[in-house]
């Protein structure tokens, strides 16, 4: 029974790598130039982690690319809202509009993955949504087990006038506990579980839009479900889900090949 389950595992991940090769062969074809692509970090990342050797793809095939550095980064956490944080990709997609840029793709990985969902669900005309291992779900147990008290105080702080003093929190990625540090009014918006930073609920208001989900194998998300969150935004016919044979950090670069082709079939 056990090499049963080991074969069936192999080929499925044979299976894979066979697909991906193939739309890697795909995105050799045509161009991606007028494209503008703001392209977002995840939690604790920078502009230059994780999402480089996507970026330089991008390029490559002709697209205009800004990555911005964004409140969630290793430097900055957490220094603004998520809705502040919708404003500084306003200002990534106007920069790309005076470069050149005729369409908008507003991509992210992981807590960037959520970003870009969030986005498109309080801003219209874009052309696509790329979500590469999404991440961070305040309304799921295993987040709101570690927040839950720390939001209570953080509204007791902001009920009092206090919103704006930075102060020690709990934070957590992918299943690793740790301390950050931020005011309750930014804490609150990026943890709250029926807040601004809940990807289903930013799904589910998302228009017409097409929308590519990836997740790795290996990803936690992927025991989530494709309904979770793909299945409340994927209204557009051009919309995909794929299931990549990579881990949750590697899932931008494992998966270039992919997101190209679908580009390109746009």
């Amino acid at each position: 029974m056990a090499t049963r389950k080991r074969k069936i595992v192999l080929g499925l991940f044979a299976l894979l790598m066979a697909t991906a090769a193939g739309r890697a062969s795909l995105a050799q074809q045509g161009s991606l130039s007028g494209l503008g692509v703001v392209l977002i970090h995840g939690k604790g990342g920078t502009p230059t982690t994780m999402i480089e050797g996507l970026h330089q793809s991008l390029k490559r095939e002709g697209a205009l690319v800004e990555a911005p550095e964004m409140p969630w980064s290793a430097r900055r956490i957490y220094d603004a809202t998520f809705d502040q944080a919708m404003t500084e990709i306003d200002g990534a997609a106007e920069r790309l509009k005076k470069a050149g840029a005729k369409k908008i793709v507003v991509m992210g990985h992981s807590l960037g993955a959520n970003a870009a969902i969030g986005y498109a669900a309080r801003r219209k005309n874009l052309h696509a949504v790329v979500a590469l291992a999404p991440g961070h779900l305040p309304e799921a147990w295993a987040l709101r087990a570690r927040t839950q008290g720390a939001i209570a105080e953080a509204r007791k702080m902001i009920a009092a006038g206090k919103g704006d003093v930075r102060m020690s929190f709990p934070d957590l990625a992918q299943g690793i506990p740790f301390s950050v540090r931020a005011t309750p009014a930014v804490y609150v918006s990026m943890f709250d579980p029926d807040g601004p930073a809940v990807m289903p609920k930013n799904a589910a208001a998302m228009g017409d839009v097409p929308l590519l989900w990836i997740v790795g194998i290996a990803d936690p998300m992927i025991l989530h479900g494709k309904d979770y969150v793909y299945g409340r935004g994927a209204r557009h016919p051009k919309s995909k889900y794929i299931v990549s044979a990579s881990m949750h950090l590697s899932t931008p670069y494992q998966s270039r090949g992919d997101i190209l082709a679908w580009l390109k079939g746009l």
